[in-house]
């Protein structure tokens, strides 16, 4: 009986592999693994270990590593159908019955494997052959000893469009098309798709080989790719496979780390210099599955890219993909090259010692994203800023886990503000104006209060000065909170009002944050019936009883959007003036910059939404824990 990878996928996921081991092994917690003495040699020191998340047990002592499946058979004793139902039962999984069809395409596949392995065997014969002569120098070139060309299987293939054909004249020629081998072209005769290359096995992760990539030798064939690998066979998906995999995956659990370079050359150079753990995508961009097999050898793999524009873009690339996977605990770092550097190129002329120290810094992948996003365009105007932004929140958006996405919100957010606000010039102290006037010079004595002047110009001018109700809002949150006008002064400063009126509300405001105690909490007693804008259930940090921390974020999201709209609009009025000279282009800026728009004003809605919720959540909790103690103390 055949069964499907999907399936035994499936299997393994049900089944809990520290309760399968522990049944016949006293396991021991260590941290988010657990530990033994192993059952496969004696030992007094425990060096097994079990990992629930992945789904692996391996013995730092005698090698032995395996699944659920692996355990039965090599410690029960079982064959592996026994154990594949035993472990099915426990699942309440129903194991599938024989498929005439399945059992056809394994077969298949199994003959496949026995193609790919032939065709090795004769590529490693062709190196070492005569015809070999020239891909022998390029090696010696490359600094790769005989040990590193053995283990690696590099191979030679011909320049002759029937050399592997005639070689392999055992198989079926449709086995060779179908290995990727050969190729077919219509009313053509097919001929070897590998002529003239330095061959390298791709294997799978039991080590067997399933493609091949080779690298052209010929100077004088500019019009071939340099690189060229198997297409997709029914043995090799590229998006799926990841070069060096079954080497990489017992390193990692030594060193704790995976590396991901660029191509399979880089791969086999690190090997040389003593870098094990390192693996490579094969001809695209890191897919969605291969992030997923790195996360099973570790939470948080390296990718090295090359320091030059495609390395730059080969690690947005990979960003981008992982944001939406992004879940607690796991992620990505990056490390660039020095401009010009690939792996191989670092270590010949700066060692090993500089490639670890680059591999120990790495950056994480929020650095990388805003580090990205800010050199990609100049910033130069507030539209180029506002434009920034936009961006950042773009990619924010692309999260799907809610704790993740509002930390990442609040990182790139601060990180914004604090490259679009600078810290301004020290404003003079105020000195009040009028009849009797003196000069006022340090804090005041009552922080909490304002002139009666001021008070009530602030009152006018946020009840009537203001152009809608975000911003008389926020002129009433901010009364309200005073704490928060330290925290806004940079944003509000360089606001580009509106209208006289707000720009006069906000001075004043300003001027007064600078007699406040940091962290003062008392609402400004002088602006206690600021009257509220009709729309003031929109904003949570308006309502009677609000939570202060939530209702204090909410404000600096109402603040954020307040000093960004000028911006989008102005971002607006920009692209529809150059329609005549770019009309694609200034269409497509404006549907960006009406979508954001469109969200903030979407944003603003479920804060308060979301904060009206909670309060009413919190009581009825509260309501039933007293309920509780009350029938506790009636029994």
């Amino acid at each position: 009986m055949s069964l499907s990878p999907q399936w035994l996928d499936e299997l393994r996921s049900r089944i809990t592999l520290s309760g399968v081991i522990g049944r016949t092994t006293k396991l021991t917690r260590a941290g988010r693994e657990w530990k033994a003495c192993c059952p496969f040699h004696n030992e007094k020191t425990p060096s097994f270990t079990v990992n629930d998340e992945k789904g692996f047990y391996h013995c730092f002592g005698c090698g032995a590593h395996g699944d659920a499946i692996r355990w039965m058979t090599d410690q029960r004793g079982l064959t592996f159908m026994d154990a594949v139902k035993e472990l099915a039962a426990q699942a309440g999984m129903e194991v599938p019955r024989p498929d005439p069809r399945e059992a056809q395409r394994a077969e298949q596949r199994a003959g496949l494997h026995d193609v790919m392995q032939a065709a090795q065997d004769w590529f490693v014969a062709s190196l070492a052959g005569p015809d070999g002569a020239a891909a022998r120098t390029y090696l010696e070139t490359r600094g790769f000893n005989a040990r590193t060309i053995e283990r690696f299987g590099f191979g030679y293939a011909p320049d002759s469009r029937t050399a592997l054909k005639s070689a392999l004249e055992q198989f079926d020629e449709a086995m060779l098309i179908e290995g990727g081998l050969r190729i077919a072209v219509d009313d053509k005769p097919p001929y070897d798709r590998f002529r003239g290359r330095l061959m390298l096995p791709i294997q799978d992760a039991r080590g067997r080989v399933i493609a091949f990539g080779g690298r052209i030798l010929a100077k004088d064939k500019t019009d071939a790719p340099k690189y060229l690998n198997s297409p997709d066979t029914p043995l090799f998906d590229k998006g799926r496979t990841l070069y060096n995999l079954h080497r990489a995956g017992p390193a990692s659990r030594q060193s704790h780390r995976v590396i991901v370079v660029e191509g399979y050359m880089d791969v086999i150079a690190l090997a040389a210099a003593g870098i094990e753990e390192a693996v490579a995508p094969l001809g695209t961009a890191l897919t969605e599955q291969q992030i997923e097999l790195l996360w099973r050898m570790v939470d948080v793999p390296i990718l090295c890219f090359d320091g030059d524009a495609a390395g730059q873009r080969a690690a947005m690339r990979a960003v981008t993909r992982a944001l939406p996977l992004l879940r607690p605990g796991h992620s990505l770092t990056i490390v660039r090259l020095p401009s010009g550097l690939d792996p191989d190129d670092l270590i010949k002329t700066q060692g090993r010692a500089a490639m670890e120290q680059l591999l120990a810094n790495p950056a994480s992948l929020l650095d990388t994203l805003w580090a990205h996003e800010h050199a990609a365009r100049p910033l130069a105007t507030p539209e180029d800023k506002a434009g920034l932004k936009a961006r950042l929140m773009d990619h924010v958006d692309a999260i799907a886990h809610p704790d993740i996405k509002g930390l990442y919100r609040r990182e790139l957010l601060d990180r914004f503000s604090a490259f679009a606000y600078p810290p301004r010039e020290a404003r003079p102290a105020f000195t009040p104006r009028g009849p009797g006037a003196r000069a006022f010079s340090g804090r005041s004595p009552q922080p909490a209060g304002l002139s009666e002047g001021a008070a009530n110009r602030l009152r006018h001018l946020a009840q009537g000065g203001g152009r809608d109700g975000l911003v008389h809002a926020v002129i009433a949150g901010l009364a309200r909170f005073p704490d928060q006008l330290h925290r806004h002064a940079e944003a509000l400063a360089s606001y580009a009002a509106p209208d006289a009126g707000t720009a006069r509300a906000i001075d004043i405001l300003l001027d007064h944050a600078e007699t406040l105690e940091k962290g003062e909490t008392s609402p400004i007693k002088d602006l206690q019936s600021l009257a509220m804008p009709p729309d003031h259930a929109r904003y949570s940090f308006l309502l009677e009883d609000p939570h202060p921390q939530s209702a204090r974020e909410d404000l600096a999201e109402a603040v954020a959007q307040l000093v960004e709209r000028p911006a989008l609009e102005a971002a607006l009025a920009a692209a529809t003036a150059r329609f005549d000279s770019d009309p694609d282009g200034a269409i497509a800026e404006q549907q960006r910059l009406r979508e954001r728009k469109l969200a903030l004003d979407d944003r603003l809605r479920q804060l308060a939404r979301q904060r009206v919720a909670a309060p009413a959540q919190d009581e009825s909790s509260s309501s039933a824990a007293h309920a509780a103690q009350g029938e506790q103390g009636m029994d």
